[in-house]
């Protein structure tokens, strides 16, 4: 594919800002932001948020949408929450909390468990990706997963349609590279269907003011059902 090389340098310099680089981390929550909670988790003024957040506007990073007195930001496609999760991979590894005990996930925190956007990341998301594929619920398909025949019956026993999935207009199961845990989880459509369903199911709560998650004794119960694995 021909690159063209001004578009590379303004995309570049756009994410590279340090104030719109902490917007875009903060916006990974997957939920909308009004330009005064970005404008304070970048440190910056109202109208210095402003200025960023209608560049990122104008180059199709953001959406913004109208509600009353407020306007709402969020990622315009997921593509643009993968670029930023990719990007935290590059930062030095840190192998202090590499580690688990055997047979167990113990563990608390953003690096435990956590969303990526709209799916499941972390150890967490990690250990269910890896579950997924150990029991041929879906495989590896080149730099996407796939599903298998057991994984539709699967997932249609949780109440969700891989067929609707698959028509819809994103990536249906693709690979993202924890930043924490440098492998592998599952993100995409089906990665979004299956934290839904953790949340509407009372799997996982979401910690108040972070990206952080809890996983519940009955997620504990759940997941240790469905895919023989130990939280």
């Amino acid at each position: 594919m021909d690159v063209n090389h001004s578009q590379i340098k303004s995309l570049a310099s756009l994410i590279g800002d340090p104030v719109r680089a902490i917007m875009l981390w903060n916006l990974l929550d997957g939920k909308a932001f009004t330009a005064t909670e970005l404008a304070i988790s970048a440190d910056v003024s109202a109208q210095s948020a402003s200025m960023h957040l209608n560049k990122l506007v104008q180059a199709n990073l953001l959406t913004v949408e109208s509600q009353g007195r407020h306007r709402y930001y969020r990622f315009s496609k997921p593509e643009v929450a993968y670029v930023m999760e990719a990007m935290a991979n590059l930062l030095p590894s840190d192998n202090t909390n590499s580690k688990v005990k055997t047979g167990t996930l113990s563990g608390s925190g953003i690096k435990y468990c956590r969303t990526c956007y709209d799916h499941l990341a972390g150890k967490t998301g990690v250990a269910v990706t890896e579950q997924l594929l150990k029991m041929k619920i879906i495989f590896i398909n080149g730099k996407q997963y796939d599903i298998t025949t057991k994984g539709i019956r699967w997932f249609d026993e949780l109440g969700i349609s891989v067929a609707e999935l698959k028509n819809e207009r994103r990536a249906f199961a693709r690979q993202c590279l924890d930043w924490s845990e440098r492998r592998h989880h599952l993100a995409g459509s089906l990665g979004a269907a299956l934290l839904d369903k953790m949340l509407t199911s009372g799997w996982v709560r979401k910690m108040k003011d972070s990206r952080a998650m809890l996983v519940t004794a009955k997620g504990q119960k759940e997941l240790y059902e469905l895919l023989q694995l130990s939280l």
